[in-house]
This record gives C-alpha cells, sequence and structure tokens, in this order.
C-alpha cells in the first residue's frame, strides 16, 4: 500500500520511518510518475478547500457580496488565528448578515503561538471563529445566504450545500458523486474519499484552468490567484503552506490538509498530492521539497529562504540539532518531459 518516503535520523542512526504514496498527474488525468500505490484511496481533508471555494466564485455569490481576494483565499485557508484572520472571516460574516454564532465549525485553540497566547492571558476561551477552518465555513454560509438555504445543518450530507459542493468535488476529480466516499471531518462538513491520483488531477487543472470547462476558467483562475497573492491568509506565520507559495507562489498553488494529506499543482506542469501513511505531518516538506526539484529550478534566494524545510532538524528541549528529516524516495514510471521551470 505505502512505500518509505523519509528517514528521520537521531545523531547517525535512522529511528523512524514515513511511509505514505505520491501521484504525479498532468491535468489531462495521465499518471507521469508515482510512489507507492497511486490509486489508494484516503480522505483529502482540508486539501480539498480550494475547490470547495469554486461554487462561491463561478455562481456569482463572491461578486454578489463583493468578497476581496484575501476573502476568498481565507476561504481556501486552515488558518492559524492570527489577527489578519480572524478579521478577514468577520468581515465575511458582516457582509452575508450573519455573526460567528452561525458557524458549526467546533473550536480549539490558534495555531498560532501567539494568538494562543493573547487569548488564555484574557482568560478566554477560544470561540469557533478561531477554528482553522473558519474562513471555509463563513464561504459555505454565504453560498447558503445566497441560495436561499437553510444555515441550521449546512453541515449535513443531505443539504443542498454539501450536494453541490460534492457536484465539483466529482468535476474537478472526475471521480462519479456517487462513487466518492464521504465522511465527516474535523470541522464537522462533509469530506471526500478519493483515490490520491484523482486529488493530484484535481490540483493539476487547479494551476491549469483552461483543461476545465470553459465557463469554469476563469473561476478558477481567480481562486489560484487569490492563494498565491494571499499566503498569509491560507495557512500563517510559519507555515509551510504559506512560506511555500510566498517563495514559489508565481510558478504553483498548493493547500494540506490534515493526517499527512498535501496537494499542489503547478503552472503549465501536473498536480502532486502526498500522503504519509501514518498522518504525521512533519514527513511532507521534505517530500514536498524533494518533488518539486524536479519541475522548479528555486534560485539560492529562494533556496534559503525555504532551507528549514528541505531537511527539516531533530531538535531537542534544550534545543540542540539532533538529527535530521532526509526523503529517501525515488519516483516510479517516471515520464516527466520537458524542462524544468526556472524560478527568478
Amino acid at each position: 500500500m505505502y512505500s518509505e518516503l523519509v528517514n528521520v535520523f537521531r545523531g547517525k542512526l535512522v529511528e523512524s520511518v514515513h511511509n505514505g504514496a505520491i501521484a504525479v498527474v498532468a491535468p489531462d488525468g495521465g499518471v507521469i510518475a508515482s510512489v507507492g500505490q497511486p490509486e489508494q484511496k484516503t480522505y483529502w481533508r482540508s486539501a480539498a478547500k480550494p475547490i470547495q471555494v469554486i461554487p462561491i466564485v463561478a455562481d456569482g455569490v463572491a461578486e454578489y457580496y463583493g468578497f476581496t481576494a484575501q476573502e476568498i483565499a481565507v476561504m481556501s485557508a486552515s488558518h492559524s488565528g492570527e489577527e489578519l484572520h480572524i478579521e478577514l472571516v468577520r468581515s465575511i460574516l458582516d457582509k452575508i448578515g450573519l455573526d460567528e454564532s452561525a458557524l458549526k465549525c467546533g473550536t480549539h485553540y490558534p495555531y498560532n503561538k501567539q494568538a494562543k497566547e493573547k487569548l488564555v492571558s484574557a482568560g478566554r476561551e477560544p470561540t469557533e471563529i478561531y477554528n482553522n477552518c473558519s474562513g471555509k465555513h463563513s464561504g459555505l454560509l454565504a453560498l447558503c445566504q445566497y441560495n436561499g438555504w437553510d444555515i441550521d445543518n449546512y453541515f449535513a450530507l443531505e443539504h443542498p450545500l454539501q450536494q453541490t459542493l460534492l457536484k465539483y468535488i466529482a468535476l474537478l476529480t472526475g471521480v462519479k458523486k456517487e462513487e466518492i466516499i464521504t465522511g465527516e471531518d474535523g470541522c464537522g462538513v462533509v469530506v471526500y474519499g478519493l483515490p490520491i491520483t484523482r486529488m493530484a488531477r484535481a490540483y493539476a487543472r487547479l494551476a491549469n484552468p483552461a483543461y476545465l470547462p470553459a465557463d469554469l476558467e476563469p473561476a478558477v483562475a481567480r481562486i489560484r490567484d487569490a492563494m498565491i497573492e494571499n499566503p498569509e491568509a491560507v495557512g500563517g506565520t510559519g507555515r509551510f503552506n504559506t512560506d511555500l507559495m510566498k517563495e514559489a507562489g508565481k510558478y504553483l498553488v498548493a493547500k494540506g490538509g490534515a493526517e499527512g494529506v498535501f496537494s499542489l499543482g503547478i503552472k503549465g506542469g501536473p498536480g502532486i498530492t502526498v500522503k504519509i501513511g501514518d498522518g504525521n505531518s512533519r514527513a511532507i516538506s521534505p517530500v514536498v521539497m524533494e518533488l518539486l526539484d524536479e519541475f522548479i529550478d528555486l534560485d539560492e534566494r529562494k533556496r534559503e529562504a525555504l532551507s528549514e524545510y528541505f531537511e527539516p532538524e531533530v531538535t531537542n528541549h534544550r534545543k540542540h540539532k539532533v538529527g535530521k528529516i532526509v526523503p529517501t524516495f525515488e519516483l516510479n514510471n517516471k515520464s516527466i518531459g520537458g524542462e524544468v521551470i526556472a524560478s527568478n
């Protein structure tokens, strides 16, 4: 099912191994390269968020409410709960005539350490707006408000909102709607179980929307560009997803998800999805950076800016470097073709 992707060294010894699967897929759906079983099914988790935003833009909702590019980006986000993210979500809710009591995504403390400490020091418990998925949920509520749908159970599979989202997931991935395995995501809405290859195909089309029906191309391009131009809204300070698009966003769009899922699409190139078998996200960045060397020739400045992600350090509680996480995989059936995309 899964193959070795990275080794975790402590000193000279390999202390842990993370296995997984990788699919590299062209916009037309052809599998270019892989590791492990690329047809392995798993849940897409939050990496599906940019696709879930499509009806908000394509159906005129974003235009009707006057959503900004930053607001579209935070709808695609797993944000860190920083001030920027909270302000953007509140702005979306204000534009659609709702407040955060309408959010049904559950609560957790912000991912960002400073944002969490600010709440704790004030003696405040986190509310649903601090949930990393509140941007998505505010966008979904906008779709409900626009269409006159009930907002009390917008998270339910049978709700017209969730059925609309399934339609777009099917369209971008090429998987029939009835063949998509559904479950409940961490934030309570529907999550999609799909082959890894189909996730990669969707991101190839997110990055290269000319392969989509002509009526969808402008909307998908708008979402892609909103994410690339506002990477801080998609993740947050010190997040791999954000830093990657800050440095290489001219050439790619990327989004991670829980349990070790990461999808990205390269402009003029393929889509890629990585799934870490044990769900440990520490293995994601070295795998992704190794893959990107096949397609993007990062200059020295950008490589330095992203240096912590190539072979992440293992540190102890004394902040000593005691090891590193190293990619070990080789792509199978490699048929990439063309030239490496230059980055300058």
